[in-house]
């Protein structure tokens, strides 16, 4: 297997990463039963020396589901025939999850409404305050 290239600044040695391969349910017909196409992706988050201890975590959050208790990463793909296809969705896969913990995180800014749109929201409250009163019978 060859090194993952993430960024021009970042590449996960190939080292780190572990293909496993197994049997597939998806399509293939009655060679599903005799050829193992399913992809495995296997990367382990606590050796590796790839990502900044900042962009670890948020991987780990962005990937929770995909963690093992033991730290390792798995990303399984069977959506293809062959085994290669199958262990290129999982590389563009952790591709696209690496990139997504690089981006850095945007801290909201508190921000209060306008005075026009304060105006605007009470002057809507009157007139739907307005049209239910006036769905009320008078009895008198």
């Amino acid at each position: 297997m060859e090194d993952l290239s993430i960024t021009h600044y970042l590449t996960i040695p190939a080292s780190e990463l572990q293909a496993v391969y197994s049997r597939s349910g998806g399509p293939g017909g009655q060679n599903v039963n005799k050829v193992n196409t399913k992809a495995t992706l296997i990367w382990d988050l606590n050796q590796t020396q790839s990502l900044y201890p900042t962009t670890l975590t948020r991987l780990r959050a962005i990937a929770a589901s995909r963690i093992t208790d033991e730290g390792l990463l798995k990303i399984h793909c069977q959506v293809h025939r062959e085994q290669s296809r199958n262990l290129q969705a999982c590389r563009d896969l952790l591709r696209g999850l690496v990139i997504e913990a690089l981006k850095p995180v945007v801290v909201r800014k508190e921000t209060k409404p306008s005075a026009g749109a304060r105006r605007r929201r009470l002057a809507d409250k009157k007139q739907t305050g307005e049209k239910k009163r006036g769905r009320t019978q008078q009895w008198e």
